[in-house]
């Protein structure tokens, strides 16, 4: 089974900008689509972004679109979530997921594969 690890979380101002990356083993993420997910203390677990096997075909929750873009670099092995004109709210756990079917969707309990979680915080 594929293995999952976050990198780049950290403390950003308003405004700033923050590139996660989403680092597999154990299997290509050809094979896999891909999500992101966030959750903050005492609040639901959130969708954030997800993309197809193939890097295209990219979709995002209401709260992000416009301002974060997410990215799948299949020779890398490495799935990325560049973050900008980020604000308080944004603050949270965020996940990387990987699911078996061709395009990621929205749902979280349908997705196969977790990685750890990285923290990012946006101070006001």
């Amino acid at each position: 089974q594929v293995q999952l690890v976050e990198s780049g979380g950290g403390l950003v101002q308003t405004g700033g900008s923050l590139r996660l990356s989403c680092t597999a083993s154990g299997d290509t993420l050809s094979a896999y689509a891909m999500g992101w997910f966030r959750q903050a203390p005492g609040k639901e677990r959130e969708f954030v972004a997800t993309i197809n096997r193939s890097g295209t075909s990219p979709d995002y929750g209401n709260s992000v679109k416009g301002r974060f873009t997410v990215s799948k670099d299949n020779a890398k092995n490495t799935v990325y979530l560049q973050m900008t004109s980020l604000i308080p709210e944004d603050t949270a756990v965020y996940s990387c997921a990987a699911s078996s079917y061709t395009t990621g969707t929205r749902y979280p309990i349908e997705y196969d594969y977790w990685g750890q979680g990285t923290q990012v915080t946006v101070s006001s």
